[in-house]
């Protein structure tokens, strides 16, 4: 089987087994990295359980508000991430765009939290998001720079893994936190969009937003104590702009698969949405998204350095195969109990997909447009994810809740067949 980057394993293994660490990319900055992503997960996913009550029940939005306050904040981040890549590779600096993002995401939720109309909330929810698209480029790429070319899928996966433990414990946090101080944590979770919340309640969700600030800006004062691991590049190291056509054919055409089956690939709101369909509780159907990032954070490290042993491309092509496996179980499922499983094998598709997904677009391009390659990959992945989001909802409403997931199983079928295609890469690391 071929395998990518042979140019920087045959160097690896020139190492004598015994010298070579056991996680060799667990680095340490990778692991400051993780602890960064870890704090600003466990900022952002404490939110996640009480942002629909709080937005409907406290300050009175419509519902449709919901989904143009997210469209908005995430349309922003994904076209901001291939700004910032271009930014980053031209300075050739990563931390200063990785501490302002971070910075910005942590201000941004006490701002939510003082907001008096739902307005507010979207202001507040744009500078959280462009934060995101200004940080995440310029970190993946300063975590590719961290780390030997060889052991990056493995550094990739131990960063998701730490991230989305965040994403473990910010909702435990946040319903232990509303348990212990309202005493009736049912009540919260049972209110329907036109509820009037209880005053007390109101306050304490309040000051939820404003505890997620601690966290978060804890993450971003972390990015102070990595290294910086690239030298500005002289103006004619990096292209003045970057064209589709100029970018490495290989990459182009990862694009092309990733872009189709973004396309089909709907917010995870509707997985949670057909679980609630089936009779589960906003409470159980919040512990079982924590379940599914739980086998998402632990099966990250070991499918990240699969895909260092094997290809990242076969990796990918297996997490395309779950996806679709899994969506037609959501499409066929009656019974509360198969969600549980679906939810599980999900988390490996994701496991297989996000962290991976990102080493391999490094692979395919020469390190002078690193970060700008995966802004291109995250504004892709995002702006399409919008689209699917539109046609999934469609499809929900006007034909059935199964054919939403049959739209997202053949999307990834699509893309896979397009990434089979994909030769192995021939890209220099250090050009």
């Amino acid at each position: 089987m071929v395998r990518e980057n042979n140019s920087s394993e045959s160097q690896s293994q020139n190492v004598p087994e015994a010298a070579k660490p056991r996680f060799p990319g667990l680095t340490s900055d990778v692991i400051r990295l993780g602890l960064v992503s870890f704090f600003a997960d466990v900022s952002s996913e404490m939110l996640y359980p009480i942002t629909p009550i709080f937005l409907t029940a406290v300050l009175g939005a419509p519902a449709a508000v919901l989904g143009v306050i997210e469209g908005v904040a995430e349309a922003t981040a994904s076209l901001m991430r291939t700004v910032a890549g271009r930014m980053s590779d031209r300075s050739g600096q990563r931390k200063p765009f990785v501490f302002a993002g971070y910075s910005l995401s942590a201000l941004a939720k006490p701002l939510i939290g003082l907001a008096a109309t739902w307005p507010f909330v979207l202001i507040a929810r744009i500078m959280d998001r462009f934060g995101k698209g200004l940080r995440s480029s310029p970190r993946d790429a300063l975590l590719a720079d961290s780390v030997d070319p060889a052991y990056r899928g493995q550094a990739f996966g131990w960063h998701r893994a730490m991230d989305t433990m965040g994403a473990v414990l910010g909702p435990l946090f946040t319903i232990s936190l509303l348990a212990l101080l309202s005493g009736d944590i049912h009540s919260l979770f049972s209110f329907a969009p036109s509820a009037t919340i209880d005053p007390k309640l109101a306050h304490l969700l309040r000051l939820v937003f404003l505890f997620a600030f601690f966290p978060g800006i804890i993450g971003a004062l972390l990015v102070l104590t990595v290294k910086e691991h690239r030298k500005t590049p002289p103006p004619s190291a990096v292209p003045p702009s970057i064209g589709f056509a100029s970018l490495p054919a290989n990459f182009r055409q990862y694009l092309i698969a990733w872009g189709i089956f973004s396309a089909a690939n709907s917010s995870d709101a509707f997985l949670i949405l057909r679980a609630n369909q089936l009779g589960y509780s906003f409470v159980i159907v919040t512990l079982i998204y924590i379940f599914y990032n739980l086998v998402y954070a632990v099966s990250s490290p070991w499918l990240g350095h699969l895909s260092d042993r094997i290809g990242r491309k076969q990796v990918l092509i297996g997490g395309l195969v779950v996806f679709a496996l899994v969506y037609l179980g959501f499409a066929l499922a009656h019974h509360p109990w198969q969600i549980w499983p679906l939810f599980a094998i999900y988390g490996l598709y994701t496991a297989a997909t996000d962290g991976v997904g990102k080493a391999y677009a490094v692979d395919l391009v020469p390190a002078n447009i690193r970060a700008s390659a995966l802004g291109l990959l995250g504004t892709v992945t995002g702006l399409a994810t919008l689209v699917a989001s539109i046609a999934a909802g469609a499809l929900w409403t006007f034909v059935a809740p199964s054919a939403a997931f049959i739209f997202g199983a053949t999307g990834a079928i699509l893309g896979g067949l397009v990434l089979t295609n994909i030769r192995p890469s021939t890209v220099k690391e250090h050009s």
